[in-house]
């Protein structure tokens, strides 16, 4: 079983599980995702309303346990009460640990209403409701932020920090002759094609065409795409694949592009680690992530271009919305430009 396909099977029964803890009708809801979202996402739904049905357990059914709820108790649900419900996300006690308290901005917000606002849908649509009061529940508001990125000197002192290593503590220096070689191969691959943190655990070795210069990636909603990278990405994998056919990896994990110096398929946690390691050492004032790394590709690829279309799908952004909003402040830059650029009595 490859990759993706042992994370399909792990997400899978844990919705199973989780979906004894929920409405007996919530289950027709997932069957219906089925075909059109990965078991990560339908997971994630999951989770968004159990704390959906804790709140209107207490606030509205006084107590009464999620499980017995029937589709009639749905019908005494309101837009004022997700309204309420939205309130409560802000600040919130965790129902399954009372000592733990939970905080929601407006993103994460934006995304529990969303799972609320698909299941009534499709309780409408079938008719189990007479009305869809999550529809009237407004989106709150988010501010766009300036998205933070590296620039081109930052990016060459990146990769020198990645091949010499200069500055790290006497504790990272012992492993880095072992990783330098692995480390370059994935921050050039991740500024080379703008790849997410799990594509690239996600990788096999058979993934990797350097005939075409191709990589197969699994995008979140579960499409098979190929990208294209250019002769640096070309020389760092080829670098590190001439490493990796000395490794012998753990049972489970031959197939795996890139490994953890335990010999297992390396995880998005040690790449947010070891990112984090080697951008400190350049910038105090970054915060940067494997996710800067993927905008910072973006902003490349359209600073060059100036095609959305292009970056949007590259990116595997579904809506070229997303994209432009992440932009627009380079557009307004680059349109800035054009007010010196025609001299009239020059």
């Amino acid at each position: 079983m490859d990759y993706h396909s042992q994370m399909n099977a792990k997400n899978t029964l844990k919705l199973r599980e989780l979906l004894k803890t929920l409405p007996q009708f919530v289950a027709g809801y997932f069957r219906s995702l089925n075909d059109r979202t990965t078991s990560h996402t339908r997971l994630a739904y999951a989770y968004d309303l159990r704390i959906f049905f804790n709140f209107i357990s207490e606030e509205v059914f006084d107590g009464m346990p999620i499980v017995d709820m029937k589709i009639e108790d749905i019908h005494r649900v309101d837009s004022e009460t997700i309204e309420a419900f939205m309130e409560h996300l802000t600040y919130y006690v965790s129902a399954k640990n009372p000592n733990s308290s939970k905080q929601n901005a407006a993103v994460g917000k934006s995304r529990k209403l969303a799972s609320v606002r698909r299941m009534f849908k499709y309780l409408y649509m079938r008719k189990y409701i007479p009305a869809n009061p999550a529809e009237l529940v407004a989106f709150p508001k988010t501010n766009t932020k300036v998205i933070t990125t590296l620039e081109v000197d930052e990016i060459v002192k990146l990769l020198d920090e990645v091949d010499s290593g200069e500055n790290l503590n006497p504790r990272q220096k012992k492993f880095h002759e072992r990783t330098k070689v692995r480390d370059a191969a994935i921050i050039t691959l991740l500024l080379g094609t703008g790849l997410r943190v799990s594509e690239c655990v996600g990788l096999d070795k058979n993934d990797v065409d350097f005939k075409t210069g191709a990589i197969r990636i699994i995008r979140k909603g579960g499409d098979e795409v190929v990208l294209y990278f250019g002769n640096e990405v070309d020389a760092a994998l080829n670098a590190y694949l001439n490493q990796r056919e000395e490794v012998i990896p753990r049972a489970g994990h031959e197939n795996a592009l890139f490994l953890s110096l335990q010999n297992r398929r390396i995880t998005d946690r040690a790449i947010q680690k070891m990112v984090k390691k080697y951008t400190s050492l350049i910038t105090q004032l970054k915060n940067i992530s494997p996710h800067k790394l993927r905008s910072t590709f973006g902003t490349q690829l359209y600073a060059e271009t100036h095609d959305i279309y292009l970056v949007a799908n590259v990116l595997g952004h579904s809506d070229v919305n997303t994209t432009r909003k992440h932009y627009a402040k380079m557009d307004e830059t680059y349109r800035r430009s054009a007010a010196n650029a025609v001299r009239l009595r020059d």
